[in-house]
């Protein structure tokens, strides 16, 4: 039987767009200014760039990889470096992440495509109503339709390929979201009383500082740069050999930074213009995006058309987020069942609509049903994020420490006269540091979740 030619991107730049697609998502506009708000502002950046060029930088490097050096999706990459049941579970885990992620994140997703209809249409004053976003998901059947819209989008980008449809639609969207963060961050900073907020995000204060900063800046490496998501490995694997990982790798890895340092300087100051200085608004957690950001819109000139222009680049950057989470998912189905495409798009589709509708639901005609406590699509967000992904990432690290080795990763970084100048701080970071970071991630975490501690 002749064995499948594996798809590929075109070259560096297809995997870079594509890569920072994937990392560039919901987690950079929406979570990444909440949480530089609530834990410190300039510290909280401070720690996260310093994190991102030690733990995100050895994590992305150890993943893209091992994707390349097996040319396999996460199952078949740890079963084909590892005879251990145990890491092949883990293997797993990674694959099944993206799975469980991508139909709620495309539930919220749905939300997004709701506020920029509404926003082409009507006023931002009826959108910045405080009963308008309750009203919106607590509905039996308008938020089921506009996540169906988003799924359908996603769907459509999978079904046309690597290089065809991801590289090109990545390659489309990402220039364009950048464009647009700077429109929006520019006008932004230049409200009156913003630059109060410029000064509390940029300008690091010691006395902001706790532990808690750490491990929010830590937990924040997983959304920001797609660790643990299968997604690097899958990507790795479409990398051609003589693309040098290493300056592919940081490429993206600023290219992520530079998008969530952006989405701080569109979001801090205008609240702080909006509220007169008070940052407490930022802490409002998921509500942000949907009924803080909409009162500022309403207040400002241009509210209009800057609310067209925030929701368009916050679609762009959930759909090549979501767009890479399905593909980790379609590429195991076709790696280890040999599926087609759209074979594995296919099951995808049935998984996102079972899972999807639930958690849709789960504020509406289903918001009576619990697990552990938490409505459904707060479950699935934590199971992912707080448990699965932590789990996933130590599997990653032991994989490559024991069982790849530190040198072969040196030697799969190198190919074609590439170079590693990274290598010393890569060994000492996935043997020691990656693997504590994770531990700490997990039970802080998990720890939150129950109310042990205050996160």
């Amino acid at each position: 039987m002749e064995k499948k030619k594996r798809d590929s991107f075109s070259g560096k730049l297809g995997f870079v767009l594509s890569a920072a697609g994937a990392s560039v998502g919901l987690g950079n506009i929406w979570r990444f200014p909440y949480l530089a708000a609530k834990y410190g502002g300039g510290i909280f950046l401070l720690v996260y760039i310093v994190l991102a060029l030690t733990f995100g930088y050895t994590m992305i490097i150890a993943e893209t990889a091992v994707g390349r050096r097996t040319r396999r999706s996460p199952v078949g990459a740890f079963a084909s470096l590892s005879d251990s049941r145990l890491m092949r579970a883990g293997g797993w885990i990674n694959a099944i992440v993206p799975m469980l992620i991508v139909p709620y994140y495309s539930v919220i997703g749905g939300w997004v495509c709701k506020y920029l209809f509404e926003f082409i249409r009507t006023s931002p004053e009826i959108i910045a109503d405080d009963g308008f976003f309750a009203d919106f998901i607590s509905d039996a059947v308008s938020p089921l339709l506009w996540f169906f819209v988003f799924a359908a989008l996603v769907m459509i980008v999978v079904f046309m390929g690597v290089e065809n449809g991801i590289e090109r639609v990545s390659s489309f969207m990402m220039p364009v979201l950048v464009i647009l963060a700077v429109i929006i961050a520019g006008y932004s900073v230049t409200r009156p009383g913003a630059l109060a907020g410029v000064r509390y995000f940029l300008v690091p204060n010691p006395r902001d500082f706790s532990w808690m900063t750490v491990v929010a800046a830590m937990g924040q490496m997983f959304y920001s740069l797609s660790i643990a998501m299968g997604i690097l490995i899958t990507f790795g694997s479409y990398m051609n050999k003589d693309i040098s990982i290493e300056k592919s790798t940081l490429q993206v890895e600023l290219f992520d930074t530079g998008i969530a340092v952006m989405s701080g300087l569109m979001i801090i100051p205008a609240v702080f213009a909006f509220s007169g200085g008070d940052p407490a608004q930022l802490k409002a957690g998921p509500s942000l995006m949907f009924v803080t950001m909409p009162k500022i819109f309403a207040s400002m000139g241009f509210g209009r058309l800057i609310g067209i222009l925030f929701f368009v680049l916050v679609l762009f950057a959930a759909l090549t987020s979501a767009i890479a989470l399905m593909e980790a998912a379609v590429s195991t189905f076709s790696d280890e069942f040999g599926w087609s495409r759209s074979g594995g798009a296919a099951l995808m589709c049935a998984v996102m609509a079972v899972l999807g509708s639930l958690s849709c639901l789960g504020y509406g005609p289903l918001e009576s049903v619990r697990l552990l406590g938490m409505q459904l699509l707060d479950f699935f967000d934590f199971l992912t994020n707080s448990v699965m992904m932590p789990v996933a990432a130590l599997g990653v690290c032991v994989l490559v420490t024991r069982w790849l080795g530190t040198d072969a990763v040196g030697d799969e970084l190198t190919l074609e006269g590439n170079g590693f100048g990274g290598r010393r701080i890569f060994s000492f970071m996935i043997r020691y540091v990656c693997k504590a970071f994770v531990v700490v991630i997990f039970l802080s975490s998990v720890a939150g979740a129950f109310g042990i501690i205050k996160i």
